[in-house]
């Protein structure tokens, strides 16, 4: 059983990693990403008693988050807007040799990938461990490596061709 001091602990480790998960499926959009990172963070502590520790804590909550998510999104089938001002700030860390138009253009690619490879590229962007994202999605290693390597490609094709 997970205690409050813990729980505290696993927010303060993991709300700016989820909350950046949920913003690129919000399209940027803040104020959803904030309601789907409460939302996600209300089902961990739900639900803390049924987490077994068959897998890693992250992953535990990394599924959660792409269900709350994913879950709102059929749900409602939002129309998002995309806040491109958020998402350049978002994913430029280190690296600012990347300019803001790539990124922009990466963002539009992202959105227009299938859900499952949507997750996979987000939860790759989060640099979330491979062997993570693979038992939080379901998928054997080899297959994840696979199929991002596949989703890089597709977005490398998009980002310099606009398609």
């Amino acid at each position: 059983m997970i205690t409050e001091q813990e729980f505290t602990t696993i927010y303060n480790s993991y709300a700016s990693k989820v909350h950046r998960l949920c913003l690129g499926y919000a399209s940027g959009n803040n104020e959803l990403a904030n309601e789907w990172l409460q939302e996600t963070f209300v089902k961990v502590w739900k639900h803390r008693n049924s987490f077994k520790g068959k897998s890693s804590i992250d992953t535990w909550i990394y599924r959660i988050a792409v269900n709350v998510c994913l879950g709102d999104l059929r749900k409602s089938r939002k129309s998002i807007t995309i806040n491109e001002e958020v998402l350049s700030n978002s994913i430029i860390d280190d690296n600012n040799d990347n300019d803001e138009k790539n990124i922009k253009k990466m963002y539009h690619c992202i959105e227009k990938l299938n859900e499952q490879n949507r997750a996979l590229i987000l939860l790759e962007l989060e640099n979330i461990p491979q062997a993570t994202i693979a038992d939080t999605v379901g998928l054997a290693h080899g297959t994840l490596r696979t199929r991002l390597s596949r989703i890089r490609k597709s977005l490398l094709k998009c980002i310099k061709n606009g398609k």
